[in-house]
């Protein structure tokens, strides 16, 4: 009777244990985001006050001078050191500090970074195609650095894909754009229509 009721305190225990680490499984699980999640609540304006379109809100538009000189040239290969203009690249990303180290799933389009052949190791994750080959690319809270160990092996960059990794507040600049996130990846589906 003492060993038939060890046998159940031991079946109890593993069953609590398991329903222990099933919970902490749950835990793991990663946040779905969405693109918007990724922007902070806009501060609190004045929405008293409309706006127009003719309201003098805008910078006029400077005048081209026939007679300057031309720019330099670049030397050749030093392009995509060039800093591109972005919306509110003058100040630091705003980005959400919350999501630091959080694990997450989001879904959008690869610009490559550093590949080889058709696997690909590092790309910005953008929310539209052809963001960052178009100029301006989006605002650095709308573009996220992905590095993968295993890396992915693409057919084409029209193709959406869905990560899941570790999120970190830390912005990087690539050349192509500065992205407000870095993404540390587990997975990367492709996601085939």
């Amino acid at each position: 009777m003492t060993r038939r009721l060890k046998s159940i305190w031991f079946v109890l225990a593993t069953a609590v244990s398991l329903a222990g680490a099933h919970s902490v499984c749950l835990a793991e699980a990663a946040k779905s985001l969405k693109w918007a999640d990724l922007r902070p609540p806009a501060a609190a304006t004045d929405s008293n006050k409309p706006k127009s379109f003719f309201s003098g809100a805008a910078k006029p538009a400077t005048e081209h001078d026939p007679n300057a000189p031309a720019p330099p040239p670049l030397a050749d290969g030093k392009f995509m050191s060039l800093k591109r203009k972005q919306p509110g690249g003058d100040k630091p990303p705003a980005i959400v500090t919350e999501l630091n180290g959080q694990k997450v799933e989001l879904g959008g389009y690869i610009v490559p970074l550093d590949f080889d052949a058709t696997s690909i190791k590092e790309f910005l994750l953008v929310p539209f195609v052809g963001a960052c080959i178009h100029v301006p690319p989006p605002p650095a809270n709308q573009i996220v650095y992905v590095k993968s160990e295993s890396g992915i092996e693409i057919s084409g960059s029209l193709d959406p894909v869905k990560v899941i990794g570790t999120l970190k507040t830390d912005t990087a600049f690539t050349g192509l754009a500065d992205a407000g996130y870095t993404l540390e990846a587990d997975t990367i589906t492709i996601m085939k229509p």
